[in-house]
């Protein structure tokens, strides 16, 4: 088994500045290599960062750029870290795409952050992308669903399947 994690940026990737004065984060270099480097797993991975924008700037340019990029690669398990905030978007923009399982994961806090969720969600994406022949779902917080079936509540921020 071998899977294609790809950087889109989120939260997930935020750091703390490097370059930048003030409170505000960045996105560094893929939270996948930090998490998956204290692991021993028994599967073949490969790294790579398309772009790194927090999803709020994630336009429909980068959409198209994301789902040409997945249909020319030779993966066929892909694990997409994407902002929460317009994971779905994003995930619907691609859902079309046959032949390959995709799976988006991120998390609510920093993978920098004690408290994140992001080893968990990323954790589950692996799961999936293993266990799922082809399609496109969403990996957070405990649930595994397609982007037409999920839904979000913006006052608590959690997600759910509909």
């Amino acid at each position: 088994m071998s899977i294609l994690f790809v950087q889109t940026g989120g939260t997930i990737d935020k750091d703390y500045p490097k370059q930048t004065k003030g409170w505000g984060f960045e996105i560094t270099t893929p939270a996948v290599e930090r998490i998956l480097s204290k692991l021993k797993l028994s599967i073949e991975y490969q790294v790579i960062s398309l772009f790194k924008k927090d999803s709020m700037d994630i336009s429909d340019v980068d959409r198209t750029a994301l789902r040409q990029f997945l249909m020319a690669s030779e993966y066929n398990k892909i694990i997409i870290t994407h902002g929460t905030d317009t994971i779905i978007k994003t995930a619907q923009f691609i859902q079309q795409l046959k032949g390959k399982t995709i799976v988006f994961t991120g998390a609510f806090l920093p993978e920098k952050f004690k408290t994140t969720d992001a080893d968990f969600n990323l954790g589950m994406a692996v799961a999936t992308a293993q266990n799922f022949d082809q399609g496109v779902f969403i990996c957070l917080n405990g649930l595994v669903c397609s982007p037409e079936n999920i839904t979000r509540d913006m006052e608590t921020g959690k997600y759910f399947c509909k």
